[in-house]
């Protein structure tokens, strides 16, 4: 007996360890022990990705927050950005940014860049003329999944730094601000907020990544802004399931796979999808959950909260679950 629990200790190590080999298959993945995991890009790629290969130290010196670019997008100039630049005071002045208006920064993932954040810029030009700002950390995130976890905190600093600095010097209200960052942009926006104090009025964490996050002291968390919200659809896998944020929805359980999805991958990239059909629809209704159990079974029948859109004074708290389409807009 003795001999066959090791047997199957060591066949579920190996397992764990194993290359997998069908792009974005992420059936063998176990939170904790697999070494390997399909993440997609900002394309939606699925990119195989080591999470024991070693951080380069050198990444670091020459990557980091200082290259971060803010792509500025109004309905003045909705295909084409503005690059603002901090403490270039002309950047701003020769700009569209109009103080009067609502901030919305936008914060793409792994392997992405600022057009990787397209679709929740235009949901959010077609809902408001607002000041819409697409985060371009492309120079950091293109990097390996490792040295980039590693950096995160740098790049979440720089934001929050940047924020400060337009507002201090260009006017703006913090009441109306909200960060949106998917998956590793979910922790990006955690550390910006933690910058400024969680002065930012609302956070959107889009299935915040999950890999190497757990426990982890920069990951997104509750007390990164007056509200925070968090749209988990991959939990336990390319997302963290756990409740970090004061509401935590839980579409379709929360988990792969969401519908329509047929790979692990898309339902990674589903909590973004979702919440810009949110902005421009806004009827996704959450009934509330008695505790985690229900949100993994979607059967919650409590009260009902909104889930997404661009609501500055939006406030809550808890665990809710809803059913979803299988196509835009869900």
């Amino acid at each position: 007996m003795r001999f066959l629990v090791i047997l199957s200790a060591l066949v579920a190590l190996c397992a764990g360890h194993a290359i997998p080999t069908i792009p974005g298959d992420n059936s063998h993945y176990v939170e904790g022990e697999s070494r390997y995991v399909w993440i997609p890009d900002g394309e939606g790629v699925p990119r195989l990705v080591d999470l024991e290969e070693p951080a380069d130290e050198s990444f670091s010196d020459a990557r980091n927050g200082a290259n971060n670019e803010y792509w500025l997008f109004t309905r003045r100039n909705p295909n084409n950005h503005q690059l603002l630049r901090i403490n270039d005071n002309d950047s701003v002045r020769n700009s569209n940014y109009n103080r009067d208006r609502p901030l919305t920064v936008v914060v793409h993932g792994w392997n992405g860049n600022g057009t990787s954040a397209r679709l929740a810029v235009d949901a959010l030009l077609h809902e408001g003329d607002n000041n819409v700002i697409s985060l371009d950390w492309s120079i950091v995130a293109s990097g390996p999944y490792t040295n980039v976890v590693r950096n995160v905190p740098s790049v979440g600093q720089h934001l929050g730094n940047f924020v400060q600095w337009l507002i201090n010097n260009h006017g703006g209200n913090w009441n109306n601000v909200h960060l949106i960052g998917a998956s590793l942009g979910a922790h990006v926006i955690g550390n910006a907020g933690r910058t400024v104090r969680g002065r930012i009025a609302r956070i959107s964490g889009l299935d915040p990544a999950g890999p190497q996050w757990s426990d982890s002291s920069n990951a997104l968390n509750r007390n990164d802004a007056v509200y925070v919200e968090c749209i988990h659809t991959d939990g336990g896998l390319l997302g963290i399931f756990d409740p970090i944020g004061d509401a935590n929805f839980y579409p379709n359980g929360g988990t792969n796979r969401q519908p329509g999805c047929s790979l692990s991958n898309c339902s990674h990239v589903r909590a973004y999808e979702l919440f810009a059909a949110s902005v421009i629809y806004n009827n996704f209704i959450g009934r509330r959950c008695a505790d985690l159990n229900e949100a993994r079974n979607n059967n919650c029948t409590g009260a009902n909260f909104l889930m997404g859109n661009t609501d500055f004074s939006k406030r809550g708290s808890g665990l809710y679950g809803l059913s979803t389409g299988s196509e835009w807009p869900f």
